[in-house]
């Protein structure tokens, strides 16, 4: 015999059945980073992915307030353009995720973007200063940080300045961003009439006797590398074991604590650039300071400040396209547009907005010293890193 359910029944299971459907139909946001989280580069991508990961659970409330869920996916490029490209292809494919923080190495940024470009997913770099990076005039591109045609030049003038050198040997680690910071370099120093005796890439890693051989007979005055703390860690120890105590300028590729580690007591008279000041130099980043090291059992460095003040950009942009959007989820058109027209105050570089290709319209740089088991500010430049 058949029984006729009840009305109460019926509409209990029409209930269960639209709570279930308001449940699953929950608007979800997601923000993803692509950061070297393996390999030789990890510490600095660790730190990037980790000052990101801050910003997102700071926002979260925001966009809760929306009916909106932002969830965060860290992917690990390895510092490698092919695995970077391979993870753009999964967050292309993935509808809700609708803008990416990174990459951090020029070299990767450079084919991602043009990888995530035709599904108008934005991009924010944290870190990476090749001018290739913009000058495609891609809509999905911006960047916190100055360009190698300002960063290089600021270098190059510490080096004329600070330190009064006369003759220059320049090396580069054959990257986007290392090539790209010594070129500019070069060109800055020749353009001051100052001699630069070599200039030459090198991926070695491990043996730098025949460089440093090359380096005792022209004696040069200063040692400008452009690359990053660990290839260039190896080198600054090999270099003072073999008698040589020139001074050596960087990037903020040497920006992280793991250069005291790997060039151990040798790390004497080195100095590189940044575009994030010391945490401990800005009353603003003591809470910041505090919470990181509260979150991840570490002190913060330079790029996870990076990465905090790149995701702040990324995260504002969504909300103010929401926000423009009735409240709702935004497209990723919608989000590309708000990102490249806002404007941000970063926690360490400072008030900016993007210009038509991307770049910040200003920002400041620091000269940072490394010596003494420590790293201090050294002297502060004022740029205009961007081209209009």
């Amino acid at each position: 015999m058949k029984l006729k359910p009840s009305l109460t029944v019926i509409a209990a299971l029409a209930l269960g059945s639209a709570s279930l459907s308001s449940a699953s139909a929950q608007t979800t946001i997601k923000v993803a980073s692509l950061m070297p989280l393996s390999g030789g580069q990890s510490a600095i991508g660790t730190q990037a992915r980790n000052g990101v990961e801050l910003a997102v659970r700071e926002y979260q409330p925001q966009f809760k307030r929306l009916g909106l869920t932002l969830q965060f996916l860290p992917f690990d490029d390895q510092a490698d353009p092919a695995t970077g490209t391979a993870a753009a292809r999964k967050i292309a494919s993935d509808r809700q995720v609708l803008a990416v923080v990174g990459a951090l190495n020029s070299g990767v940024t450079i084919p991602v973007s043009a990888a995530l470009a035709p599904s108008r997913v934005a991009m924010v770099s944290s870190a990476s200063t090749a001018n290739q990076v913009t000058d495609r005039g891609l809509k999905n591109v911006n960047r916190i940080v100055a360009r190698d045609d300002a960063q290089g030049p600021a270098g190059a003038n510490f080096i004329a300045t600070n330190l009064k050198a006369k003759k220059v040997y320049v090396l580069n680690d054959k990257t986007a961003y290392g090539e790209g910071l010594a070129n500019e370099v070069e060109k800055a120093l020749k353009g001051r009439g100052i001699q630069v005796v070599g200039n030459e890439g090198t991926e070695e890693k491990n043996d730098f006797s025949g460089i440093i051989a090359k380096i005792k007979l022209q004696r040069p005055d200063a040692i400008y590398f452009g690359g990053i703390y660990n290839q260039v860690g190896v080198f600054i120890r090999q270099l003072r074991e073999a008698g040589v105590t020139t001074p050596l300028v960087g990037g903020d590729g040497l920006d992280s604590q793991e250069l005291l580690k790997i060039a151990g007591k040798s790390a004497e008279n080195v100095y590189f650039t940044t575009g994030a000041a010391p945490v401990e130099a800005l009353p603003a980043a003591k809470t910041f300071a505090a919470t990181y090291q509260k979150t991840f059992k570490q002190p913060a460095q330079g790029f996870a400040v990076y990465g905090y003040d790149a995701a702040k950009v990324v995260l504002q942009g969504i909300l103010n396209a929401a926000k423009a959007n009735g409240n709702k989820a935004p497209t990723r058109a919608q989000v590309e547009s708000a990102v490249r027209q806002g404007n941000f105050k970063g926690l360490l570089s400072g008030q900016a907005s993007f210009n038509s290709v991307g770049d910040r319209k200003a920002a400041t740089l620091y000269v940072m010293k490394v010596g003494g088991g420590q790293v201090k500010l050294s002297t502060t430049l004022a740029v205009k890193p961007g081209r209009s």
